[in-house]
């Protein structure tokens, strides 16, 4: 008996509209400058991609969504320029969510934008893939807002809502989600960005949304408390970063001991003689500041990571305090301000040295800020000198240095000692939320963003983390230096544990064979034991067309050799 075979009736692939939404969404994401996307595509995203070759906007797989994350925190911070992600709803989404919580903790604008089930299916309840209760509101905890684009025509209002955020206020992270039946709908009626050559007509330009301008008779108001002040204290946070050379100009006139945090790094430079560093949580920093009359605080939330990173609350402020933030609820958290003013950073500090210009105040503070200096010097642990000479070296001998950090002995130690040559140069995931992971990826989208040559700062217990995103650097070609800090395990926690006489669980992990793990994800590899080698390793790495871990011990010799001619504030 012969049987007939079917042939079986090949799908009618779907109507593709002229123009998708997804389409249009990465029309008006190149409209507002975006130049670099982070993602990996699912099936509920490849939509997405659809228009990306129409334009001008590169596109980064790393391999983990925490991945893509950091690498979009890194991308901005090194350049100022907002980093941008795609991804899946439900896992990719729950992945990403820890990247975000460090750039809200850290004020770092980043536009996530992901997809979510078919609108009849968002939120029912019956498995379909990815699906979550409600990914919306799990997101809105870690962003700025969350929102959901239910038809194509609110695309360009939720987009221009999301950068005017990002250039008119506190920024952080902002998710919208797309529903996987809207990216592929018809948008072929929906508003388009300007043409090229409309922008450069006057009548219609990108949008201009700016922070607010400070109120002049606040202003001064200052002026009057400084003119009267006998000890004023200046504090600039990471909310300077963008600030130019008034930063330097405007302590000098007030003639203040200046305290940088840590996201404030290079404001003034090495060895300012009115500079304390990022020293405002040790107790000669601590007592300076409580002894002052007048603190004048400036795009600083005043936060523990900062401030009191000892955690035992000692970290107080006397006198009138004065604050300038663009966040007005920041304006009175954790302390409450005497005079609080509402203002782009920039701007009220602009003002001030219009107002102070050519009638500098005179509060004797360079004598004060050389006694303090002495006495945290002597202050400083020793291990602090090795290490802190290490991070010197890198930064003298590789022009432009950008040092990105994670969670690791090194950078806690920087982030008190390392004198930085300018803003954006030195940034880390110990500030804020406190994640692990961060270096390698964060680094990856610094390189991505500019044309500094990047030093990826990292533990050997956090490189785990993240330890898959070395492949991708790999893939770019990226001469990224990830600089491993080996000391067997997670030795920051083992000293605490030590230190309250706790067992030792826990933190004591197998540490990996880095130099076949390089070689297996296309990296080279390096075992640096000494001053000279790493000076000569990293003239030459840095020119290559390859990552390279550098795999220094904690124990080794050269370090606490480095730090016996170590100067701090250098």
């Amino acid at each position: 008996m012969t049987q007939s075979i079917q042939t079986p009736i090949a799908a009618t692939p779907p109507t593709i509209p002229s123009l998708t939404c997804g389409e249009l969404l990465v029309e008006w994401l190149e409209y507002y400058g975006v130049e670099t996307v982070f993602g990996i595509p699912g099936v509920h995203t490849v939509e997405l991609y659809r228009g990306l070759p129409n334009t001008n906007i590169r596109h980064v797989t790393p391999r983990h969504e925490q991945g893509a994350g950091f690498m979009a925190d890194g991308y901005y911070r090194a350049s100022g320029k907002v980093g941008v992600c795609f991804i899946i709803t439900g896992p990719g989404m729950t992945n990403i969510m820890t990247a975000m919580a460090q750039a809200a903790a850290d004020s770092i604008p980043m536009l996530v934008i992901s997809s979510v089930n078919k609108i009849n299916n968002t939120g029912s309840g019956e498995g379909h893939l990815h699906e979550l209760h409600d990914q919306q509101g799990m997101v809105s905890k870690v962003a700025l807002f969350s929102k959901t684009i239910w038809q194509p025509e609110a695309l360009p209002k939720v987009i221009a809502e999301a950068f005017a955020l990002f250039n008119g206020a506190r920024p952080g992270p902002v998710h919208i989600q797309l529903p996987i039946d809207v990216i592929t709908a018809d948008a072929s009626h929906v508003a388009k960005p300007p043409t090229q050559s409309q922008t450069h007509s006057n009548s219609l330009m990108l949008p201009q949304v700016m922070r607010p301008l400070p109120n002049p008779a606040q202003l001064d108001l200052i002026i009057d408390c400084l003119k009267t002040a006998k000890n004023p204290v200046l504090l600039y946070g990471g909310g300077c970063v963008a600030v130019d050379s008034d930063a330097q100009k405007l302590a000098e006139l007030i003639d203040a001991p200046t305290f940088l945090t840590i996201n404030g790094k290079g404001l003034l430079p090495p060895g300012h003689p009115l500079s304390l560093g990022s020293s405002q949580s040790l107790e000669a920093g601590r007592a300076l500041i409580a002894e002052a009359d007048v603190v004048l605080a400036i795009g600083t939330e005043l936060g523990e990571t900062d401030y009191d990173v000892v955690f035992d609350g000692g970290f107080c402020i006397n006198g009138t305090l004065i604050r300038i933030d663009c966040d007005a609820q920041q304006l009175q958290r954790p302390f409450r301000a005497d005079i609080a003013v509402l203002s782009d950073a920039q701007m009220a500090i602009t003002g001030l040295c219009e107002r102070l210009e050519n009638k500098g105040l005179d509060h004797k503070a360079k004598e004060q800020v050389a006694q303090v200096k002495q006495a945290l010097i002597e202050s400083m642990p020793a291990s602090f000198a090795g290490q802190n000479a290490l991070l010197k070296l890198i930064r003298d001998t590789v022009k432009d240095v950008i040092i990105v950090g994670d969670s690791t002995q090194p950078v806690y130690s920087g982030n008190h000692g390392f004198e930085a040559l300018s803003t954006r140069k030195w940034f880390n995931s110990s500030t804020g939320f406190g994640t692990l992971g961060y270096g390698l990826p964060a680094a990856i989208g610094a390189m991505l963003a500019t044309d500094a040559p990047v030093i990826s700062l990292i533990g050997d217990g956090g490189i785990q983390f993240t330890i898959a995103e070395l492949i991708c650097a790999a893939e770019l070609e990226l001469p990224l230096i990830v600089l491993v800090w080996n000391n067997q395990g997670y030795g920051e926690i083992r000293r605490y544990m030590e230190e309250r006489g706790l067992p030792l669980i826990g933190v004591n992990i197998k540490t990996p064979n880095f130099e076949p793990l390089a070689a297996g994800f296309g990296a080279g590899y390096r075992r640096i034991t000494g001053k000279q080698q790493l000076t000569e390793a990293l003239q030459q790495d840095i020119k290559g067309q390859q990552p390279i871990i550098y795999e220094v011990d904690e124990a080794d010799d050269f370090i606490a050799e480095m730090g016996k001619s170590f100067t701090y504030f250098s």
